[in-house]
């Protein structure tokens, strides 16, 4: 009993390693769409850690594409860690959009990144890129003048610089470049918005697809709006800015007079206060005068006499210069 059980079991495990190692399906499958594939080979591919699944399918679409790869060389893509599915197809794609595409190459585009598939068809089909792809690009002509542009540029990818070249953003900048400064080495913005077609012509002819993976085949200017008058405002800043600078300018003179003012007033007060303490003085000179025998009786009341005079001479003099001012008003 026991030895029935062991044998029962080493029955099954042969069978299990037998249909793993040798997918015997997938064998008939391949002979049947005339791939002449060993079984030994499929034994090799499960040892080796390849999908036979993969190999085989990509043997059997070759094969009725009228395309030969070896199953070494689809084997060795695989263990590289390229998408062989998408190798494949995308030869098949090329031959039959007479593209010059070897296995070699669509194994390195596809190693280095690239959706070769979708490169193969760009090249048959190519594709419409928004420079920018969101909002629009903004320039000033030498008018002042803003101009808002959208640009359309058509691609086609080009299959030998696709490894290495640069991608479509690269391809975006440099013609959002050219377009600005096409605007801007214009003299008005009428001008661009009368003849559009030149800023594509003058743009293209710059040869933006160098050193890139693409094509360029057109740019087409899809919209032009006028923006804001960029010169009007930077003048009104302008003149705002000088007016600030001349009111600081002034306010600066008018703190100055101010100051002279106020110093000229301190002078006089100045003045004054001395003319004050020197007429004080008077009276101490007259008595001193009186003691020393310097000055007599006479010799004051004549004086008060002439401050008198000179006081009375004062207030007419104030009388008639008011009259005169009446008269005048009248």
């Amino acid at each position: 009993m026991p030895l029935l059980v062991l044998t029962t079991l080493i029955i099954i495990i042969f069978l299990f390693l037998f249909v793993y190692l040798i997918p015997v399906r997938l064998w008939i499958s391949a002979i049947a769409a005339g791939v002449h594939i060993g079984i030994f080979s499929m034994i090799g591919m499960r040892l080796r850690k390849v999908d036979p699944n993969v190999i085989i399918n990509c043997m059997i679409m070759l094969y009725k594409a009228g395309l030969s790869v070896l199953p070494d060389r689809l084997e060795a893509h695989y263990l590289a860690g390229g998408d062989v599915i998408r190798v494949v197809k995308a030869l098949i794609s090329a031959d039959k959009a007479n593209l010059n595409l070897t296995f070699e190459r669509a194994c390195a585009i596809d190693l280095a990144g690239r959706d070769v598939l979708e490169a193969v068809k760009t090249s048959v089909n190519p594709k419409v890129i928004d420079a920018p792809k969101e909002g629009v690009l903004a320039a000033v002509a030498k008018d002042g003048i803003e101009l808002k542009a959208k640009a359309r540029v058509t691609v086609r990818a080009n299959l030998e610089r696709l490894v290495g070249g640069a991608t479509e953003e690269t391809i975006i900048a440099r013609v959002g470049e050219g377009i600005v400064t096409t605007i801007g080495s214009a003299e008005n913005y009428k001008q661009v918005l009368e003849n559009p077609d030149s800023i594509s012509k003058t743009v293209l002819a710059k040869g933006l697809d160098a050193g890139t993976a693409f094509e360029i085949l057109s740019i087409d200017i899809a919209d032009v709006d006028v923006g804001k008058n960029v010169g009007a405002e930077l003048q009104a800043s302008q003149a705002e800015a000088d007016l600030k600078v001349a009111q600081a300018r002034a306010e600066t003179r008018r703190a100055l007079a101010v100051a002279q003012e106020q110093e000229m007033k301190a002078k006089a007060q100045e003045m004054r206060a001395k003319v004050i303490e020197a007429e004080a003085q008077i009276p101490l000179a007259i008595a001193q005068a009186f003691k020393e025998g310097k000055l007599g009786v006479l010799d004051y009341y004549n004086l008060r006499n002439i401050q008198a005079d000179t006081s009375m001479r004062e207030k007419i003099a104030q009388t008639q210069t008011g009259k005169e001012d009446s008269q005048k008003q009248i």
